[in-house]
């Protein structure tokens, strides 16, 4: 998809984000791991604080650049819509804030899946189908990719997927469920803000005791935005192709987040 959430996939086991187990058994070893956006950190009774730093990196790592702030923006943003999505039904690793940039959740085994929702056309799948950039999708396409920087995170399908034994077909059917009805939900939100979600990537993980739940984060940095009255891009596109001042749209994006959110209360 081009939006990565900041952690290669190719990794130790021991680390938060190490979605591959031995053995086929997920792993839970406690250990710091240090990725390209966060930093994780574990913590007593099966809680990790997850550290959003200042980084913007495309293209796998090869444009790197620090944008102070940027940590701050993504992790009030990804609280606000693990918390919004916690509220219509989705189980979530979250479970609070620590500090102006760092959340704690709950210590989970990454599942090394990426799942797509696309609702318009861009990046990679412009390029394979010759569909128009912001073509409509419907009903919305949802693809998986196997989460291996090394590789540049290919597009699998359900073959893939059993062969590598990355996740049961039950598991699987609930990972499409599940960023579905994810997806849907913030589609929802995001237009009442006057914004238009284009396509989206979830991360899912799990728990010690084997709970399914979505992970990492939802931010700018993993979805793309589009100003519904002005087509402004509000995401990382700004950084990857040179469109604009990332911050800038990141706050925009933000406060377009906040006033739907205080709507959706008073209604």
């Amino acid at each position: 998809m081009g939006t990565a959430s900041g952690e290669p996939a190719a990794q130790p086991p021991s680390s938060y984000h190490a979605a591959q187990s031995r053995g086929g058994k997920p792993t839970l070893e406690r250990a710091a791991y240090e990725g390209k956006a966060k930093r994780v950190v574990s913590q007593p009774d099966g809680v990790a604080h997850i550290y959003y730093k200042d980084d913007a990196t495309a293209f796998n790592g090869a444009r790197h650049e620090l944008f102070e702030g940027k940590g701050t923006l993504n992790s009030q943003i990804t609280e606000r819509l693990f918390e919004y999505l916690a509220g219509h039904g989705i189980p979530t690793h979250h479970l609070g804030r620590v500090d102006e940039r760092t959340l704690a959740a709950k210590w989970v085994d990454i599942i090394p899946i990426e799942a797509v929702v696309r609702y318009k056309v861009a990046g990679t799948l412009a390029k394979r189908t010759g569909l128009d950039h912001l073509t409509e999708c419907d009903p919305p396409i949802i693809e998986m990719y196997y989460k291996r920087d090394d590789l540049g995170d290919p597009l699998i399908n359900d073959d893939h997927v059993r062969q590598l034994g990355l996740a049961t077909p039950m598991e699987l059917d609930w990972i499409r469920a599940m960023a579905r009805q994810a997806a849907d939900a913030l589609r929802d939100l995001f237009l009442k803000a006057g914004i238009d979600l284009v396509d989206l990537k979830f991360e899912f993980g799990r728990t010690a005791d084997g709970e399914l739940v979505l992970a990492d984060e939802i931010s700018p940095d993993t979805c793309r935005f589009r100003d519904l009255a002005t087509g402004e891009i509000l995401d990382k596109d700004l950084f990857r192709f040179d469109e604009g001042d990332l911050l800038a749209g990141y706050r925009k994006l933000l406060a377009h987040l906040d006033r739907a959110l205080a709507a959706n209360v008073q209604s």
